[in-house]
């Protein structure tokens, strides 16, 4: 069930509750659905119990507890809690497995469009070198989702930096057609030199900061430390091959299944998953390759605090949650691959 049919559902509840005299109310035009936020739980949280209390003159606790029975049955809606003061916490039956099967089906292109939209874009930028690194990777992302892409640089790249941080571009000199380009790209440029801090840093210290924000060119993104996004979204890839590995050796695979989502610990990483087709559509949409990044840190983030639920431990034998983790784990990782081959950014196996 998408977010939109939810929202369908949480309406058809209030609907029922209305019809059968439990709520007298005008049934809203929409149910705002969202990931629920601190001490929310489940897959998905609306506030609708929320906005109907007044005009229903209950308390918006009250207003929750009539409309659960109502979601609560409903096919493929396994669970209904109540937080906070009347939040209607809802668990979908195998959302889990859905991402995860989808993720690891489509492997680094989750998040893709299906086919070119036909749509062809002009990309032009200035010979600078933070233009040219953010220029080549919004190409990447707008060419994921189905543009077909042209980029051209106002002058031949520098080899003194084009190189070592694997800089191209399609074109340069002054554009042969006299209408305007679709996107002309002008961030921020850098004030330093990036390329002594090699491709990879030297990539992330550009792409992570919005393009109207200036790039840190410091020594800080090479540090191995959780202080630093980009040694904490490698890492975190590096121990998702671990966590294959480790599982190898002990005598198990993945397979992704329900109780993938059944782990209270499973569900801000499921969330980042979710969401990170619709963090590639937004830095497609506002032209900004930092959305990217910055999600990959989400998602490395919530892996991290995640993985040491995926191996048995001691005695134990593996189990079908076990294998489900693991499925999980690896998706995270896919994910995380995916996004850094979209920044130029290598994902290393080991770290």
């Amino acid at each position: 069930m998408t977010p939109v049919e939810l929202s369908r559902t949480v309406l058809r509840a209030v609907r029922r509750a209305v019809d059968e005299g439990e709520l007298v109310v005008a049934v809203p035009e929409k149910a705002q659905v969202v990931p629920p936020g601190p001490g929310g739980r489940g897959d998905y949280a609306t506030n609708v119990a929320l906005r109907l209390a007044r005009p229903a003159g209950r308390p918006p606790h009250e207003v929750a507890e009539i409309l659960r029975p109502h979601l609560s049955g409903v096919a493929g809606v396994a669970r209904v809690d109540i937080t906070g003061p009347g939040f209607l916490n809802v668990t979908l039956v195998g959302r889990g497995t859905a991402i995860v099967t989808e993720i690891l089906r489509r492997g680094e292109r989750y998040g893709y469009a299906d086919g070119a939209a036909g749509q062809v874009v002009q990309l032009h930028y200035p010979c600078e070198v933070r233009a040219a690194v953010t220029g080549q990777v919004l190409a990447r992302i707008l060419r994921s989702q189905g543009d077909l892409v042209r980029t051209s640089c106002e002058a031949p790249l520098d080899p003194a930096w084009a190189g070592p941080l694997g800089v191209t571009v399609d074109a340069h000199g002054p554009l042969e057609v006299p209408a305007p380009p679709d996107i002309n790209l002008r961030p921020v440029p850098a004030r330093q030199d990036p390329t002594s801090l090699g491709r990879d840093a030297g990539r992330w210290a550009l792409l992570h900061p919005a393009p109207h924000d200036g790039p840190r060119i410091t020594e800080d993104h090479l540090v191995q430390t959780e202080g630093n996004p980009l040694f904490r979204v490698r890492y975190a890839y590096a121990r998702s091959q671990a966590l294959s590995r480790n599982a190898v050796a002990l005598g198990f695979a993945a397979v992704p299944a329900d109780c993938a989502s059944s782990s209270g610990s499973s569900g801000p990483l499921l969330d980042t998953l979710d969401t990170y087709p619709h963090a590639l559509a937004a830095a497609a949409r506002h032209r900004a390759p930092d959305r990217v990044a910055r999600h990959l840190v989400t998602v490395a983030d919530a892996l991290l605090a995640f993985q040491h639920t995926v191996l048995p431990l001691g005695d134990e034998k593996p189990s079908a949650a076990h294998r489900s983790r693991l499925a999980l784990a690896e998706a995270a990782g896919t994910v995380l691959a995916g996004g850094l081959s979209l920044l130029g950014i290598n994902a290393p196996t080991y770290l």
